[in-house]
Formats: C-alpha cells, sequence, structure tokens
C-alpha cells in the first residue's frame, strides 16, 4: 500500500490496516527509524495487558531451556 505525504507532513493509514491493527483515533503510532528502513508500530492502549499473550510462550521457552541445560549438567 501506498500514501502520499501532505505539504503539513500528514498522510493517511489506509483502512484496511487501521482495521487489521484496531487503530482508531487517539491510537499512538511509534516511528521507528533503524537507519535503513522505517517501521510504525501502533502502542496498544493498556502494554502490560497487550504483553500477556506473548509473555507465556516465553516462560515455557525459558523453562524448557533450563530443563535442557539441568540434563547437561
Amino acid at each position: 500500500m501506498r500514501t502520499t505525504v501532505t505539504v503539513r507532513g500528514q498522510t493517511v493509514v489506509p483502512a484496511k490496516i487501521r482495521r487489521a491493527y484496531r487503530i482508531g483515533p487517539q491510537t499512538q503510532l511509534e516511528w521507528i527509524d533503524d537507519g535503513h528502513t522505517i517501521r510504525v508500530v501502533p502502542i496498544p492502549e493498556d502494554p502490560v495487558n497487550a504483553a500477556r499473550g506473548i509473555s507465556s510462550g516465553l516462560l515455557r521457552g525459558l523453562l524448557k531451556e533450563r530443563s535442557a541445560e539441568r540434563r547437561r549438567g
């Protein structure tokens, strides 16, 4: 998808992306510049609650890794 930046530095977030990522009025967007590309990431209203699903997979992976280390000695 492609958008245009206006003279005032504004652009439009395409409707398909707004719906997919639940971007609405007052949603904050983080602009990340790594020196090669620019990424735009929506910031959830409740970042702690949004991270809960991510952290469960990390915990399982950490416990599995620790178990393997114990077996190795």
